[in-house]
C-alpha cells in the first residue's frame, strides 16, 4: 500500500524529471526498442516492467549514458540532451542488475573513493546508511554476501542524495527475505525523502509493493504508462455466466466478435472457464457493460502483466 505522504504528493501536479521520446535502438540486424516515450515525474516511484529481454536494461543504459540510441531524445530535469552530462550523472544515483567493486576495498574505503566523483557527497550520510543497512564499514567488498553487496551499491547510490534513483533489477539472484529487506528499504528511502525513483523488475510483486506510477515494456514497445488504479480500470476480465453449459463456445465466440465491433483489444480468451480478458478505456467499459449480464472480474497486477506482455496467440 502507497504511503499517505507520498499519495498526497503525487495528487501535485509535479514536472517531468526523466523522459525519452521516441528511443529506438538496434543491435545489430536485431531492434530492442521500437520508439520508446517513458515519462518519470518527481516525486514518484516509477515501476519499469518487463519479461527478460524486453528492453529494460538497454532503455536504462541509454538513460545512464552506457549506451547510445540509434534514434529519439532524452529529458533530464526538462532539458533535452543527446546524452547525460557529467552534471546529469551527478544529480543520479544508480544500482546496476550486477554489482562491481574492488574487493580488497572496505565498505568505508570503497565510500572514500566513489566520493571523488559527487561534488555532494556526504559523507557522515554515507556512513549513517552503513549502520543503517548493518553494513559493516570496515569488512572488505570480498567477504560480503550478494544481499550485503546490493545494500552497499544502495548506500553508494544515496550518499549523494541525488535528484533520482535508477535501479536495475538489483533484486535479481536475492533471496526471497533478502528481496523484501531491500525493497522495504527503497520504500522507506523514497516515503522519507520523497525521491523520484525509477525501479526496473521483471517480478510483478516487487513493483507492486512500492509503485505509485508504472509502465510495461513488450518487445521493445511501452504498451502501457500510468498508474496501478488506471491499469486495472482498462484490463478486466469478462466471464460468462454458467461457463459450462454446452453452447458456452459459441457464447464466447460470440462475446468476443460483440467486444472486437465495440472496440475492444482482447488480450486473451480461455474457453475453459469461459472468459476473456480485454483491454479499453474505462468510459467504452462503463458504456458496454451497462445492461449486460457477464460477470467482470478485476484483475491483479500480475494477471494484468501476463495478459499484456505473453503471446497466447491473440493479436494485442
Amino acid at each position: 500500500m502507497i504511503n499517505e505522504t507520498r499519495t498526497q504528493v503525487a495528487a501535485k501536479p509535479r514536472r517531468t524529471l526523466l523522459a525519452t521520446k521516441g528511443l529506438v535502438k538496434s543491435f545489430g540486424s536485431f531492434k530492442v526498442l521500437h520508439g520508446v516515450d517513458l515519462s518519470v515525474r518527481e516525486g514518484q516511484v516509477y515501476g519499469f516492467l518487463g519479461r527478460n529481454g524486453a528492453g529494460k536494461t538497454t532503455t536504462i543504459q541509454i538513460l545512464m549514458g552506457i549506451q547510445r540510441p540509434d534514434r529519439g531524445a532524452l529529458a533530464y530535469f526538462g532539458e533535452q540532451r543527446q546524452a547525460p552530462r557529467v552534471a546529469d550523472k551527478q544529480l543520479i544515483g544508480y544500482v546496476s542488475q550486477e554489482q562491481f567493486f574492488y574487493p580488497w576495498m572496505s565498505c568505508r574505503n570503497l565510500g572514500l573513493f566513489v566520493s571523488r566523483f559527487y561534488p555532494n557527497w556526504d559523507m557522515p550520510y554515507f556512513a549513517r546508511l552503513l549502520d543503517t543497512f548493518s553494513l559493516p564499514s570496515k569488512r572488505k567488498v570480498v567477504n560480503l554476501s550478494q544481499g550485503m553487496r546490493v545494500k552497499l551499491a544502495l548506500a553508494l547510490a544515496l550518499a549523494h542524495r541525488p535528484k533520482i534513483l535508477i535501479l536495475d533489477e538489483p533484486t535479481a539472484g536475492l533471496d526471497p527475505a533478502a528481496r523484501r529487506e531491500f525493497l522495504d528499504i527503497v520504500n522507506d528511502q523514497a516515503e522519507r525523502d520523497h525521491r523520484t525513483t525509477l525501479f526496473s523488475s521483471h517480478i510483478v510483486e516487487e513493483v507492486e509493493r512500492i509503485a505509485d506510477r508504472v509502465g510495461i515494456l513488450r518487445e521493445g514497445v511501452l504498451c502501457f504508462q500510468g498508474s496501478p488504479d488506471q491499469l486495472a480500470a482498462e484490463v478486466r476480465q469478462i466471464v460468462l455466466q454458467e461457463p459450462l453449459r454446452p453452447d458456452a463456445t459459441l457464447r464466447l465466440k460470440k462475446l468476443r466478435s460483440e467486444a472486437g465491433h465495440a472496440g475492444f483489444r482482447v488480450l486473451h480468451e480461455n474457453p475453459r472457464n469461459g472468459s476473456l480478458v480485454m483491454r479499453a478505456k474505462p468510459d467504452l467499459w462503463q458504456r458496454w457493460l451497462a445492461g449486460r449480464h457477464e460477470t467482470q472480474v478485476k484483475l491483479s497486477l500480475e494477471d494484468i502483466f501476463l495478459a499484456l506482455t505473453v503471446d497466447r496467440g491473440l493479436r494485442l
